[in-house]
């Protein structure tokens, strides 16, 4: 009985050994994606995108990556003068004016002793 022990925990042995580890596999499959983002430059199809012109008007195209919208860059020399100025103010804003420190000199004090008092 003895001997039939042994000589199954060596072939147990032999049979685990010749393997690679199985966190040693290089091989893509579809797990891959599950644990990590794909890294691909390109994607293998185009997906739906709703593409907004800069009118406001908008089309329904196949982009080759994954959005669900994208707007096209507005010319700002078209726009007249005074709306291309209204942008910029909007878009690069100027400095925020420095408030004035409060003082408290004109403070009555005693109006709020009755804080102070235990």
């Amino acid at each position: 009985m003895a001997a039939a022990g042994r000589a199954l925990r060596s072939a147990l042995r032999l049979r685990a050994v010749p393997g690679p580890p199985l966190a040693a596999s290089s091989r893509s499959n579809s797990n891959r994606a599950s644990v990590s983002h794909l890294h691909r430059q390109l994607y293998g199809r185009l997906y739906p995108v709703l593409l907004v012109k800069t009118d406001g008007s908008t089309v329904r195209l196949r982009y080759r990556e994954p959005r669900r919208i994208l707007m096209l860059p507005l010319d700002s020399s078209t726009l007249p003068e005074a709306e291309r100025r209204a942008r910029l103010r909007r878009q690069f804003p100027g400095r925020p004016k420095a408030e004035t420190e409060e003082t408290f000199e004109g403070i009555d004090l005693g109006a709020y002793k009755r804080f102070w008092k235990k």
